[in-house]
């Protein structure tokens, strides 16, 4: 099975969650069965074949993260963030007009759905509009992705730093972009004009074309 950074996945089996220690006592047997994991960018080195899934379990506050493994075969649902903006489920949320990252985001589809590339909701408000569990409050951001096989044009670029702007004083946005290499921050590549921070499967790396294979590790 090929899943992305940012994909959710709920387990087969509550217990086939592969810790790297003791698991905080919020991450539980029952939230495990109800709450969906997060792939993150990591790379198994250990050789095993098929190769295990780097996730991380996400609870209801922005501190509680855990990272762990799953083996492939423990997959029962995934669900990317593509798949998330393609159903608008925070058209029908009942908190839609009390949170302003759910308020926000019917504009934002229609922003950004006349890009080329496609986009989609991950971080909290991804979360809580594909498994149902609430964990959002007034100042929660919106994190999105952009899949950009390609180099962003100078007009996507224009057109998202209006995207930005639009929305400055009502939420925050913040936008990833992710190339066939990695993930790096748009608001980042907007200041610079350049050179990013490149989130890889083997560690952040800097470069001035994140749609070339990086060569200088931070």
């Amino acid at each position: 099975m090929h899943v992305r950074p940012h994909d959710l996945i709920w387990l087969r089996d509550p217990a086939a969650f592969i810790a790297e220690g003791s698991l905080p006592e919020w991450a539980d047997a029952d939230w495990l069965a109800q709450a969906p994991l997060v792939v993150r960018r990591d790379r198994d080195t250990a050789g095993r074949l098929p190769a295990r899934i780097p996730v991380g379990v996400r609870g209801r506050t922005r501190a509680q993260r855990y990272a762990g493994w799953i083996d492939a075969n423990q997959c029962a649902t995934v669900v990317s963030p593509f798949d998330i903006a393609r159903e608008g489920f925070w058209r029908l949320h009942p908190r839609r007009d009390e949170i302003p990252a759910l308020h926000a985001l019917d504009a934002l589809a229609r922003q950004l759905g006349a890009l080329p590339q496609p986009w989609g909701v991950t971080g909290a408000v991804g979360f809580t509009l594909a498994s149902g569990i609430d964990v959002l409050h007034t100042g929660s951001d919106i994190d999105l992705l952009l899949d950009a096989s390609e180099p962003l044009s100078p007009a996507t670029l224009a057109t998202l730093q209006s995207v930005i702007d639009t929305h400055t004083d009502t939420v925050r946005l913040d936008i990833q972009v992710a190339t066939p290499y990695g993930a790096f921050a748009l608001r980042e590549r907007l200041r610079t004009g350049g050179r990013v921070l490149l989130k890889t499967d083997t560690g952040p790396v800097l470069c001035d074309d994140p749609w070339r294979a990086p060569c200088q590790p931070c």
